[in-house]
Protein backbone atom coordinates (compact mmCIF):
# COMPACT_ATOMS: atom_id res chain seq x y z
CA UNK A 1 0.00 0.00 0.00
CA UNK A 2 0.93 3.39 -0.43
CA UNK A 3 1.37 6.39 2.03
CA UNK A 4 -1.88 7.94 0.13
CA UNK A 5 -4.46 5.24 1.18
CA UNK A 6 -3.22 5.57 4.61
CA UNK A 7 -3.54 9.71 4.54
CA UNK A 8 -6.99 9.34 3.16
CA UNK A 9 -8.26 6.59 5.03
CA UNK A 10 -6.00 7.71 8.45
CA UNK A 11 -9.04 6.27 10.70
CA UNK A 12 -9.78 3.03 8.84
CA UNK A 13 -6.16 2.39 9.65
CA UNK A 14 -5.89 2.77 13.48
CA UNK A 15 -6.68 -1.34 14.30
CA UNK A 16 -3.75 -2.22 11.84
CA UNK A 17 -1.81 0.29 13.94
CA UNK A 18 -2.18 -0.60 17.20
CA UNK A 19 -1.73 -4.25 16.00
CA UNK A 20 1.63 -3.65 14.98
CA UNK A 21 2.43 -0.93 18.12
CA UNK A 22 0.13 -1.93 20.34
CA UNK A 23 1.36 0.89 22.99
CA UNK A 24 0.07 3.65 20.66
CA UNK A 25 -2.61 5.92 21.87
CA UNK A 26 -5.45 6.37 19.80
CA UNK A 27 -5.72 9.88 20.87
CA UNK A 28 -2.34 10.69 19.57
CA UNK A 29 -3.38 9.00 16.39
CA UNK A 30 -6.28 11.31 15.94
CA UNK A 31 -4.24 14.41 16.66
CA UNK A 32 -1.45 12.88 13.88
CA UNK A 33 -4.61 12.93 11.26
CA UNK A 34 -2.77 11.08 8.45
CA UNK A 35 0.22 13.24 8.59
CA UNK A 36 3.41 10.98 7.46
CA UNK A 37 6.18 13.28 9.47
CA UNK A 38 4.29 13.38 12.36
CA UNK A 39 3.69 9.71 12.16
CA UNK A 40 7.04 8.51 11.51
CA UNK A 41 8.29 11.44 14.61
CA UNK A 42 5.36 9.70 16.80
CA UNK A 43 6.44 5.63 16.21
CA UNK A 44 10.28 6.68 16.45
CA UNK A 45 9.50 8.45 20.28
CA UNK A 46 6.99 5.03 20.61
CA UNK A 47 9.48 3.03 20.13
CA UNK A 48 12.24 4.80 21.15
CA UNK A 49 14.23 4.31 17.48
CA UNK A 50 16.25 6.79 15.64
CA UNK A 51 13.94 8.60 12.85
CA UNK A 52 15.19 6.29 10.11
CA UNK A 53 14.95 3.26 11.57
CA UNK A 54 11.04 4.10 12.25
CA UNK A 55 10.66 5.20 9.07
CA UNK A 56 11.67 1.74 7.51
CA UNK A 57 9.79 -0.09 10.43
CA UNK A 58 6.48 1.64 8.69
CA UNK A 59 7.85 1.33 5.76
CA UNK A 60 7.89 -2.67 6.50
CA UNK A 61 4.34 -1.90 7.39
CA UNK A 62 2.95 -0.44 4.39
CA UNK A 63 4.11 -3.52 2.51
CA UNK A 64 0.64 -5.19 4.21
CA UNK A 65 -2.90 -5.36 3.19
CA UNK A 66 -5.08 -2.61 3.31
CA UNK A 67 -7.42 -2.91 5.88
CA UNK A 68 -11.22 -4.04 4.82
CA UNK A 69 -12.59 -0.32 5.10
CA UNK A 70 -9.91 1.21 2.56
CA UNK A 71 -10.52 -1.31 -0.27
CA UNK A 72 -14.33 -0.72 -1.99
CA UNK A 73 -13.97 -3.33 -4.59
CA UNK A 74 -15.77 -6.26 -5.09
CA UNK A 75 -13.34 -8.61 -6.61
CA UNK A 76 -11.41 -7.95 -2.81
CA UNK A 77 -14.20 -8.43 -0.45
CA UNK A 78 -14.06 -12.33 0.06
CA UNK A 79 -10.28 -11.48 0.62
CA UNK A 80 -10.37 -8.77 2.89
CA UNK A 81 -13.46 -10.76 5.09
CA UNK A 82 -10.60 -13.14 5.53
CA UNK A 83 -8.48 -10.89 6.83
CA UNK A 84 -10.65 -9.46 9.16
CA UNK A 85 -11.13 -11.78 11.21
CA UNK A 86 -8.10 -11.44 13.01
CA UNK A 87 -9.76 -8.10 14.56
CA UNK A 88 -12.51 -10.47 15.73
CA UNK A 89 -13.46 -11.12 19.49
CA UNK A 90 -12.63 -14.88 19.56
CA UNK A 91 -15.80 -17.11 18.64
CA UNK A 92 -16.85 -14.43 16.27
CA UNK A 93 -17.24 -15.47 12.18
CA UNK A 94 -16.43 -13.02 10.44
CA UNK A 95 -19.08 -13.86 7.82
CA UNK A 96 -22.00 -13.16 10.33
CA UNK A 97 -24.51 -10.99 9.46
CA UNK A 98 -23.91 -7.58 11.19
CA UNK A 99 -27.70 -6.61 11.21
CA UNK A 100 -28.13 -5.92 14.49
CA UNK A 101 -24.98 -3.64 14.40
CA UNK A 102 -27.07 -1.66 12.05
CA UNK A 103 -24.74 -2.54 8.93
CA UNK A 104 -26.89 -4.00 6.61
Amino acid sequence: MKWHHVQENWFAFFDAILDKWPEADEAELEEIDGDQRAFIAYIAELTEQEVSEAREEIRDWLTGELPSDVVMDPRHDDHSINLSAKYLPEGEDESDDDARYGDD
